[in-house]
């Protein structure tokens, strides 16, 4: 069963809402069903995983309004994997203007095997159980009802795959025209183990594909491999410190390797405890090891085979909060053989609410690429270049993405109207 954590120990004893009355959907049931509702409290939903829909429909005993500085509790709700492949919801409830300081926050945890309804069902149910405080608050109380779930004796778990999970997956694609055929097949198997002491992950990673091309009286095949073999191993040192190793094995014919097998030791220490991790993280994370690298065609430098040892330090901060989030990464590496060889890494991502309505996103990613030791020798062909099958010497990569959104008029937005479907049918499902 999903299980949900309660901070607050009101809720502890395992409350839950039952669904409004049916004098709630008709006016003419309740006198002054118009009045209590307009006292009700007004939430702004802050998730980009749920069903606003369906939580609109199942919880209406609320006014949902899309401005946060208009409402009486600013939702954030935040997601994380667990160790059995589902998911974490972290709800965080924040009093905003005269409920300030009537803060509060429930976990509820789905598994892999949950289908989506069963998803949704849950967090709503947390959802309900969270708004109670603040319903009670307003005259809506009147229309409420709640009731005790008996307690389930707790039973010890007997789990005959140790907390390990598995997933496989794999296919295929066809795309065939008169002059044109392209054809792939992919292959994944991962195995994860997760506790809060250690954390278990590894994956094994086929792509293939052959494209073919006919000109005139010629042919043209372009075939692209990679296979990919990946573990990480981690130990937890408390709430800040985390020691672990990584195991990379790889062969791919787009970066000239025939196989490169790269061991790493690493030590990270997070400057908020990492029982935050859903609201806040600032990670900094140290790797060094050996590279044990094969090359299909001799390189630039004429090796065909190496073994160089690499060093990296990262910083990665992510902060999710009622004004947006921010996610920037930096990360620098470098040889020891050779200091010049080197790369620096930049990644940040933005959503920043400016004023009532008005929301910046912003995108923004750059490479510094001193490293490329794989390069073959010679010049690439046309072939390889226009299709993508080596990789081209380049001093950096950049890329960027910036846009603005305004949103006016009603700031209620409790109707939910699924007839006809929406507006548009390139992509325009926002409507």
């Amino acid at each position: 069963m999903s299980r949900v954590r309660h901070r607050t120990a009101s809720l502890a004893l395992g409350l839950f809402l039952v669904s409004l009355p049916a004098a709630l959907a008709a006016q003419t049931v309740h006198p002054d069903l118009a009045e209590l509702r307009k006292s009700a409290p007004k939430v702004f939903l802050d998730c980009q995983s749920c069903d606003i829909d369906y939580i609109r429909t199942e919880i209406p005993f609320v006014n949902y309004v899309r401005d946060r500085k208009e409402a009486d509790v600013h939702i954030l709700i935040t997601t994380q994997s667990t160790g059995s492949g589902g998911t974490e919801y972290t709800l965080a409830f924040i009093g905003v203007g005269a409920c300030t300081g009537l803060d509060n926050k429930l976990i509820y945890a789905s598994r892999t095997t949950d289908t989506e309804e069963e998803v949704r069902r849950g967090y709503v149910s947390v959802l309900k159980m969270g708004l109670v405080p603040y319903a009670a608050r307003t005259p809506i109380r009147d229309l409420l009802a709640v009731q005790f779930k008996e307690k389930v004796k707790p039973t010890d778990v007997v789990d005959p795959w140790k907390f390990w999970v598995f997933s496989l997956s794999a296919g295929g694609e066809l795309d065939q025209e008169s002059q044109t055929t392209d054809n792939a097949l992919n292959l994944q198997i991962t195995a994860a183990k997760m506790t809060p002491d250690i954390k278990i992950r590894l994956g094994a990673f086929w792509d293939f594909s052959r494209e073919t091309y006919d000109y005139g009286d010629e042919t043209i095949r372009s075939d692209s491999d990679t296979r990919e073999v990946v573990g990480l191993f981690v130990k937890s040192l408390g709430e800040h410190w985390s020691a672990g190793f990584f195991v990379d094995a790889l062969s791919s014919t787009y970066r000239n390797m025939r196989s490169r097998i790269a061991p790493q030791a690493a030590l990270e220490y997070d400057v908020f405890p990492y029982s935050e991790s859903t609201r806040r993280q600032l990670r900094i994370l140290y790797r060094v090891g050996p590279e044990l690298l094969r090359y299909r065609e001799e390189t630039l430098y004429d090796k065909t085979k190496e073994t160089l040892l690499s060093q990296s330090l990262s910083a990665v901060l992510e902060i999710i909060e009622p004004w947006g989030s921010l996610s920037a990464g930096l990360e620098g590496s470098h040889y020891f053989h050779d200091f010049a060889k080197n790369r620096l890494q930049f990644q940040t991502e933005l959503s920043f609410r400016i004023l009532k309505g008005l929301e910046l996103n912003i995108d923004a990613s750059y490479e510094r690429i001193r490293d490329q030791i794989a390069l073959p020798k010679g010049e690439a062909s046309l072939e390889e270049i226009l299709l993508q099958r080596r990789e081209l010497a380049t001093e950096y990569s950049l890329g960027a993405d910036i846009s603005l959104s305004y949103t006016f008029g009603s700031i209620f937005s409790n109707v939910v109207n699924p007839r006809v479907g929406n507006l548009g049918r390139y992509g325009h499902n926002h409507w």
